[in-house]
């Protein structure tokens, strides 16, 4: 699947505050299944488990079911879906293959998710709350 990539746009005084220089809303749909297959990869625990492991630094699959607690055959399934999508990046090292991430933005993401999660539980409890207190004035 090939699909040409929306032109970056000149530096603005927004792109420079940490704005994308791409705008989602102008992505063609061959763009947007790249990015749904990226977000697809992430969508499974046992492949964010190996992310997380991998945030100190490299390891090797070893290192990997130490860490994870995940099956030996488990985690080179993942790991090879992983390094397929770019997430993952593998060297070789003597006899081992040691695994690390491809982009460390990926925990910029993931704390970004957690964070908007974080918000919507706590509007939620909020929300529970107020119901709470009606409900008792009734």
């Amino acid at each position: 699947m090939t699909f040409t990539p929306v032109k970056k746009r000149q530096k603005t005084a927004a792109s420079q505050t940490g704005e994308s220089e791409y705008n989602i809303s102008q992505l063609p749909p061959e763009a947007l299944g790249l990015m749904a297959n990226f977000f697809k990869v992430l969508s499974e625990v046992s492949r964010l488990q190996i992310v997380c492991s991998l945030k100190t630094g490299a390891k090797n699959v070893t290192e990997i079911i130490e860490a994870t607690g995940l099956g030996q055959a488990n985690v080179s399934k993942h790991l090879k879906m992983l390094t397929q999508a770019g997430v993952v990046a593998r060297e070789q090292r003597g006899v081992c293959v040691y695994y690390q991430i491809a982009n460390p933005f990926l925990f910029n993401l993931c704390d970004l998710v957690c964070e908007a999660l974080f918000a919507q539980v706590e509007q939620q409890s909020q929300q529970l709350q107020q119901l709470s207190a009606l409900r008792q004035n009734l």
